[in-house]
């Protein structure tokens, strides 16, 4: 498990730090522990002067014209259960995110998303939530934040995504350290929109991190396109994305 999880980080920083693109392949039955945290560096770095890089020609999702506070690799599972109608319907998403705030000038970092995704999609056989609960007791400094869905808190009806700070890092204990938010903009990923979750711009409902929170370089997460009603189960997509936090109160 250790070795797994280290190869994770790894894997978000290897390309960038001259790593071999294939060294991934053999890291499942690698019981030696990669020790990322002496040769480069993710975590802890100011955002001044970083954009994310949105497709032109549409408006629905605009980046702040201030530094960003936060950004995250994210890994973990979207969920979905088949609907009445024979298709696959959203019932929230588990993941985890990893401070990547150092690297995002480094050439490669437009592409780590896919570097990470090949590691989670074919070679982790733990599920998200072990790796979350491994992590805790662990505690590196590059878990950023945990995502995950609740009960919408304005209406108490349907649910709502969050992303908690609480449980790791510098807002560790502070209970505002999260937001709780509604959609505000989204398009269709640009890369593969039939295999890559929707790119989206989220605002505040509740919290204290973020006022506005955008997902986007997506890579995995769809469902297939149709299921059978009361005989499909239901079923949980790997996906990895980067989210991009702004505002807030807490930073």
């Amino acid at each position: 498990m250790v070795a797994i999880v280290n190869a994770l980080f790894t894997a978000a920083a290897a390309k960038l730090a001259g790593g071999p693109q294939g060294s991934y392949g053999n890291f499942a039955s690698n019981t030696s522990v990669v020790n990322y945290g002496q040769t480069f560096q993710l975590s802890g770095c100011a955002l001044t002067g970083f954009v994310p890089q949105f497709p032109a020609g549409q408006s629905q999702l605009v980046a702040p014209t201030e530094p960003a506070n936060f950004i995250g690799l994210a890994f973990g599972v979207q969920n979905y259960t088949c609907s009445s109608s024979n298709n696959y319907t959203s019932v929230g998403a588990v993941a985890e995110l990893i401070d990547v705030s150092c690297i995002v000038s480094e050439p490669g970092f437009s592409t780590i998303q896919n570097d990470l995704f090949n590691i989670w999609s074919s070679f982790v056989p733990y599920s998200i939530q072990t790796i979350i609960s491994f992590l805790h007791v662990v505690n590196p400094p590059e878990v950023l934040a945990q995502h995950y869905f609740v009960p919408n808190p304005a209406t108490g009806q349907g649910l709502s995504p969050k992303w908690d700070f609480t449980s790791s890092g510098a807002f560790q204990g502070k209970k505002n350290a999260y937001i709780i938010g509604k959609g505000k903009g989204s398009i269709p990923a640009p890369t593969n929109a039939t295999r890559d979750v929707a790119w989206l711009d989220v605002v505040k409902v509740q919290g204290d991190i973020a006022d506005e929170v955008f997902r986007f370089d997506t890579v995995g997460g769809q469902p297939p396109a149709s299921c059978v009603s009361g005989q499909s189960p239901d079923i949980s997509v790997k996906y990895v994305s980067k989210y991009i936090f702004y505002g807030g109160s807490l930073a």
